[in-house]
């Protein structure tokens, strides 16, 4: 077994007296991921508010006024225009000066004295599915409203649902899209940082000499790994108090948990960056490989879409991508106050991940030098 990792500690040292020496890496790796947190963190906000909105009134009678009141007054819609024609509001919606578009027939008032159902047309800009979607059922919840108000009276409601939001009850965007987006952060900078590494090595003509050296495949591996990992669970700390400080995401759990899960997530990246660095033969190769591991860990780990409503091919694809296991620890014990014993599973699927990759990496590494 020791020989099996023969060789790591010089490898370590001399990877850390490099990074030392090399202030744009040190950069990269740490303040690039910051700023895009700041980025990424304050311009995003998932929750759909103050949808601009027109409005054509045919029936200017007091119980239209009433229904623009009531759009008016929830938070989903913002009235910035009154038009007097079809034609104009058609053409503010496909301008773009406006995401929805009110009709209110000039017989609305009437159908409803008389007691018969009075329509409203509510044209919405499909471009954007999140708006339409929240626009659909804000106006239906209008809609509803006024229907039993004119049904009931002083009446009481006969079934009335409380809702209650676990959790984040505010349902700030930032909760949920923060600790999703801190895995994304730190497999962005580990992949790359780790594979543009022995690339680097490979194109200074220096990593013949390392295999000239009495030095095991896993040692190289894993001291090229130990110092990127250490960085790494440093910006991971870093990330977190921003987080918490700035952006003032609550952390309901234990943070040394999340410290110790997010170490099999470490392990299984530095592995992946291993991989991309054997099988790429130039940095600009390295960083498009790179960069090819993000999209993935995006879409198909549950971060933006649910896993749920996945095709089941896509779902099955999603179980072989990190970040899936990953953002459920983070956001598990950031925002549920989850356990090791809740999510254990996860961090043993990213362990047994992590030692995969790092094994392949020197299988592939070892083949590699056999050829040259």
């Amino acid at each position: 077994m020791k020989d099996l990792f023969y060789g790591v500690w010089p490898i370590c040292r001399k990877e850390f007296t490099h990074i030392r020496r090399d202030p744009t890496t040190l950069f990269f790796t740490l303040a690039v991921p910051l700023m895009q947190l700041f980025l990424l963190g304050l311009a995003v906000d998932t929750n759909v508010r103050q949808i601009a909105t027109v409005v054509l009134d045919e029936s200017h009678t007091q119980q239209s006024r009433q229904f623009i009141d009531k759009l008016a007054a929830s938070d989903s819609f913002h009235i910035v225009a009154h038009v007097d024609s079809a034609d104009k509001l058609d053409n503010a919606i496909r301008a773009g000066e406006a995401r929805v578009g009110v009709r209110i027939p000039y017989d609305y008032a009437r159908r409803l004295q008389e007691g018969n159902t009075a329509r409203v047309l509510v044209l919405m800009d499909g471009s954007d599915s999140s708006v339409a979607g929240q626009a659909t059922n804000a106006s239906t919840g209008v809609a509803m409203q006024l229907s039993l108000a004119q049904l009931l009276g002083n009446s009481p409601m006969p079934v009335e649902v409380r809702p209650s939001v676990l959790y984040n009850p505010s349902t700030r965007s930032a909760n949920f899209f923060i600790p999703g987006l801190i895995a994304v952060l730190l497999q962005m900078m580990v992949i790359l940082m780790v594979a543009l590494s022995l690339v680097r090595e490979r194109e200074r003509g220096t990593l013949e000499q390392l295999t000239m050296t009495p030095v095991a495949p896993l040692g190289l591996m894993v001291g090229k790994m130990i110092p990127y990992g250490v960085m790494a669970f440093a910006e991971l700390c870093v990330i977190l108090a921003v987080m918490r400080v700035v952006f003032l995401v609550p952390v309901h759990g234990n943070v040394l948990t999340l410290l110790v899960l997010s170490m099999p997530f470490l392990l299984t990246v530095l592995g992946l960056g291993l991989i991309i660095s054997t099988k790429a033969q130039t940095q600009a190769e390295a960083f498009q490989l790179a960069m090819a591991t993000i999209l993935p860990s995006i879409f198909l780990s549950g971060y933006i879409f649910l896993i749920e409503n996945m095709p089941p091919f896509f779902a099955m694809l999603s179980k072989l991508v990190p970040t899936t296991y990953y953002i459920r620890i983070v956001r598990g014990i950031v925002l549920r106050g989850a356990g090791l014993e809740d999510l254990w599973m996860n961090g043993l699927i990213l362990l047994l991940m992590g030692c995969a990759t790092v094994g392949i990496a020197a299988l592939l590494f070892v083949r590699q030098q056999r050829h040259t």
